[in-house]
């Protein structure tokens, strides 16, 4: 972002949208009311710490100490220190919504409990869990529900009908297959999700899913039962990801976001071949719903000449489509 708004010689975020097109949109959230971990100044509100992993062109914040790793019982799980939806102030979405002029959409919300379980337990414990700690592992997402549904009402509630979107999501697919088997989706993941989903959708708000990778086994229960309104980030190169199958199978009844590949052709093509890959797109989804975007966030090696291209390609060619 910061390499983009110097390049592109845009003020802050907004005017980089103006200049690229872009169909932005606000996100709004409360305010938490403290700075750490009540019992931990190194930790976040979970009581998860965080180390920061350099990478040569940025960096990224990767969890260093998980709070219950070493948890062996529910009783265990029950005693740790769990956040409150009280600790938050929900008067910074009433002032955020209402400082708005409409000409954005505004989003609200994130519910993504396994990402958050991972971080608590660690990715290998948490795994492990739904196999051999069933209960272990109900007793975290219970916890991780309660508060977020909480949460997230009295979000919507500040947000007084104007939060247009709100994200359920959970990364079920890896590069080359699904994170965890459908029966255990449907088992751990896939009640709450429901419930979220229409906390969302009784206060107005279109449901967006993200999922990474290979995960085609898992739509029809999106699309049946969360009732999920827009997909992201497409990550076609993946087994079941191809695009002509998602549109023959899905393409009257979802909204396609992403799609631009971000492992290959953004950061490692040529101008062509991202120019290729946007025109391939368009035809793909003719006869379908797509909003165009890479497919996760553009990475810094990303060259910026390719995600100009990426964006002046779909102005481009949406214009011609647009009727006269």
């Amino acid at each position: 972002m910061t390499r983009l708004l110097k390049e592109l010689d845009c003020a802050d975020e907004r005017e980089l949208w103006r200049t690229l097109h872009v169909d932005g949109r606000i996100e709004v959230a409360p305010r938490w009311k403290f700075t750490h971990h009540p019992d931990d100044p190194q930790a976040d509100l979970w009581g998860v710490r965080y180390q920061r992993m350099e990478y040569g062109t940025g960096h990224y914040e990767e969890p260093s100490h998980h709070p219950l790793a070493a948890a062996e019982t529910v009783s265990d799980v029950h005693r740790h220190r769990w956040p409150s939806p009280d600790d938050f102030d929900y008067s910074a979405v009433t002032r955020a919504v209402e400082a708005e002029d409409g000409f954005y959409p505004i989003h609200g919300g994130w519910f993504e409990p396994f990402l958050f379980y991972g971080y608590l337990r660690g990715l290998e414990k948490a795994f492990e869990d739904l196999a051999a700690n069933p209960k272990i592992a109900e007793a975290i997402l219970g916890h991780i529900f309660d508060f977020s549904f909480e949460y997230h009402r009295r979000l919507f509630e500040a947000g007084k009908r104007q939060i247009d979107t709100t994200w359920v999501a959970e990364d079920l697919g890896a590069q080359t297959g699904p994170l965890v088997s459908l029966q255990m989706y449907r088992r751990f993941l896939l009640p709450n999700q429901i419930r979220m989903a229409d906390l969302g959708r009784k206060y107005g708000a279109h449901i967006m899913y993200h999922t990474d990778g290979a995960a085609r086994m898992f739509l029809p229960d999106l699309l049946d039962k969360v009732g999920i309104e827009v997909l992201n980030p497409i990550q076609w190169r993946c087994p079941g990801m191809e695009r002509e199958g998602l549109v023959r199978d899905f393409g009257r009844r979802i909204v396609f976001h992403g799609s631009i590949d971000n492992q290959q052709t953004l950061p490692f093509g040529s101008v062509a071949d991202v120019v290729a890959e946007v025109a391939e797109s368009v035809r793909i989804y003719q006869n379908a719903r797509w909003i165009c975007a890479p497919c996760h966030r553009l990475q810094p090696v990303s060259p910026t000449v390719n995600i100009l291209a990426m964006y002046d390609t779909i102005h481009r060619l949406g214009d011609r489509r647009r009727p006269s």
